[in-house]
């Protein structure tokens, strides 16, 4: 992994002071050294990669310099519509560097829902104009940035650095849990599941609480053919829940979403408000962090995610929860009437150590839980 601290040092000689952007795995180190040496108002954390392009856009309006958006190359299809309809120079001729963590690289092994996206980061940057080179080296990171910043000044538009794994990252994370007496996701995804057992659907958002959830149910002896692991398509979670919601009305809907990732898209609550099914409850573990991919702190208990979505057209307990007995409270009086409903529940971080690696066939789950809605 390259020195952060020599990297930042030359950015700030090149005249790069401005950063934006949502956390990766890849860029773990990178994004790190910024949340805890750049102040607020110079790093901002968006709430998707398309709020970044447009950030940096204003930012460069305002200023003239040259900005920084990291990424996960997941985020890749939330900034295409501004890249190639704000920034590129067709348009505003707006100069980025885009930092770019490459999962699914075609050289290192990784989950499925990271393998098309991996072998086409190369193809999408070529193909929206975007030149870029790939960060492979520790001792070629800064040569590259400082190529990234003249080409970028040259030709005003986006350019990229693509980042292959354990160069802006350690190639292991260690992350230590500050200690709460709060449920961690997995107590608080039982706590739902005592209440309901096999009488409704779950649903899972990406990261952690997919393996949380398939472990659950098997520990509560309950087939899994009633589970939707949201591996990918972050923030996309609760929009999945509605379209199950309003075509099998007759099942009970839970979707455990994440705080970062319900605020990546926010809008969904909005239409969720909207058509209001009242067989989802649509419950945010909300532990602050953006936590699998290093722990940098999220907009979650920082925004009232409770007043929006009450804002939004949700039944609501007047604040968030925390505390299993409120929480399996309001989850027994939702299955006993009819009505949309949002609860944040606040969690600690962490996962247990011994959790087991999620290994499943999505084409066999989607199947199994296709042929279980369509009785």
């Amino acid at each position: 992994m390259v020195n952060q601290e020599e990297l930042f040092s030359a950015l700030h000689k090149m005249g790069i002071n401005f950063f934006t952007g949502v956390p990766d795995s890849l860029l773990n180190d990178f994004c790190l050294y910024m949340t805890k040496n750049i102040p607020d108002g110079q790093h901002v954390m968006a709430a998707n990669e398309g709020n970044a392009i447009g950030i940096a856009t204003g930012h460069y309006l305002a200023t003239g310099n040259i900005p920084v958006v990291y990424m996960q190359n997941s985020g890749i299809g939330n900034a295409t519509n501004p890249l190639l309809s704000l920034t590129h120079p067709c348009v505003y001729s707006i100069p980025l560097i885009l930092v770019i963590g490459w999962r699914g690289d075609p050289a290192v092994k990784d989950h499925a829902q990271h393998k098309k996206q991996g072998e086409l980061t190369p193809v999408l940057m070529e193909d929206m104009d975007i030149p870029y080179e790939i960060l492979d080296d520790d001792n070629t990171v800064i040569e590259k940035f400082q190529w990234a910043f003249d080409t970028a000044k040259t030709i005003s538009s986006p350019v990229a650095l693509i980042a292959k794994k354990g160069i802006l990252t350690q190639k292991e994370k260690h992350q230590e849990y500050p200690e709460s007496n709060l449920m961690n996701r997995e107590e608080a995804i039982s706590a739902v599941i005592d209440v309901l057992g096999e009488d409704a659907v779950y649903l899972a958002t990406t990261g952690r609480a997919t393996r949380e959830l398939h472990e659950q149910l098997a520990i509560h002896g309950i087939d899994r053919d009633i589970e939707f692991l949201n591996v990918g398509a972050m923030g996309h979670l609760s929009s999945i829940g509605l379209g199950i919601a309003l075509g099998t009305p007759e099942k009970k809907i839970v979707v455990f979403d994440g705080d970062a990732a319900a605020v990546m898209h926010m809008g969904s609550m909005a239409t969720n408000g909207r058509y209001r099914p009242n067989n989802l409850i649509h419950i945010v573990l909300n532990n602050g962090v953006n936590e699998s991919v290093g722990g940098q702190k999220s907009s979650g208990q920082i925004v009232d995610l409770t007043a929006i979505a009450k804002a939004c057209g949700y039944e609501t307990p007047l604040t968030f929860i925390d505390n299993k007995f409120n929480l399996q409270e309001m989850v027994k009086n939702w299955g006993d009437s009819s009505q949309l409903a949002f609860i944040d529940v606040h969690v600690r971080q962490g996962i247990r150590k011994d959790m087991p690696k999620l290994q499943i066939d999505h084409k066999e789950m989607k199947e199994a839980l296709c042929k279980k809605l369509h009785k």
